[in-house]
């Protein structure tokens, strides 16, 4: 039972399935890391401007009706 293992064992236990999990993950190659990211940077940067449009024209409208 797992009651019964001591909290250092329960700790090893832990890292040692971590580190089997680790040698199962594959990892992208440069390329395809690289193309990831630019496509993350490219969409943020997509968002970004999206949310930039949308607040000037919250901005404008509530300025057209406050004044």
């Amino acid at each position: 039972m797992d009651n019964d293992k001591t909290l250092s064992q329960r700790i090893r236990g832990f890292f040692a399935e971590v580190g089997v999990e680790f040698r199962r993950v594959t990892w992208p190659e440069r390329k395809e890391l690289i193309e990831s990211t630019v496509v993350v940077i490219v969409f943020i940067v997509i968002l970004a401007v999206v949310v930039l449009v949308y607040d000037k024209v919250i901005q404008a409208v509530l300025q057209f009706i406050h004044t």
